[in-house]
């Protein structure tokens, strides 16, 4: 069963995950006896190298991936015993946002934004309203008739945070953002999302190979290594480290 929006402002606690185990058909352990709080409000990164379980992680965390072992509670949710027919409901919970931003290229960057609420149902009248109001957010309201095809890549990431949040989900998971980014750009985003946190009260989990992003952004990183967590580092503590 969901809780109600009003049980999770009350649950600190927005995501544990308790010996989590994910182990893949042909075989691969990806993941290990995995342990991890995360609380309502925080923003949290979640770094390694290749082959350490990221993706995993987050993969299971919106249910494309069930763990092997374990259990992962989010938002009062026991998301590895979820039927398939209830993980759209998971869903309006999270907001996702990938590397390659995953846009539909027929339609403009408002109807982008609006469709993540048109499948819910919402009328056209609110569906206005916080599209638009997303998109000053993102800094993107001038050009809400244009196309995805029209925009450079940080504009496009832009439209894709921007539909990630347009419904104000309690968790936003970031799958290497930047990854397609320059410096200068990688910034920007960073700094969007860092106002999206602290103004929408969101969750955010963002994994990340751009340490220095990281060491300038001063959150509490997670770091794996072989699919097992080495390190907790909290606000603003993290140092150097080999990935």
């Amino acid at each position: 069963m969901f809780v109600l929006e009003k049980d999770i402002e009350r649950k600190k606690e927005i995501i544990n995950m308790k010996n989590v185990y994910k182990t893949y058909p042909n075989g691969v352990g990806a993941l290990f006896d995995l342990n991890l709080s995360v609380y309502l409000g925080e923003f949290v990164f979640i770094i390694g190298g290749s082959g350490s379980g990221k993706s995993t992680l987050i993969k299971m965390l919106y249910r494309e991936e069930r763990p092997t072992r374990g259990e992962i509670i989010l938002g009062g949710v026991n998301v590895g015993k979820l039927r398939n027919s209830k993980v759209y409901k998971l869903r309006r919970l999270i907001g996702v946002v990938f590397q390659d931003y995953k846009l539909l290229p027929k339609l403009t960057v408002y109807e982008n934004v609006a469709f993540a609420l048109d499948v819910t149902g919402v009328d056209s009248k609110t569906i206005r309203k916080k599209v638009i109001d997303v998109l000053d957010k993102v800094g993107l309201k001038h050009k809400a008739k244009e196309y995805p095809d029209t925009l450079s890549g940080g504009e496009q990431q832009r439209v894709a945070i921007a539909r990630a949040v347009v419904n104000h989900p309690k968790i936003l998971i970031c799958d290497e953002p930047t990854g397609n980014l320059d410096p200068k750009i990688s910034m920007e985003i960073m700094e969007i999302l860092d106002k999206i946190n602290k103004e929408y009260k969101t969750t955010i989990l963002m994994v990340t190979h751009d340490i220095d992003i990281v060491k300038k952004m001063k959150k509490r990183v997670i770091v794996l290594k072989e699919g097992r967590m080495i390190k907790d580092y909290k606000e603003g503590k993290f140092v150097d480290e080999k990935l």
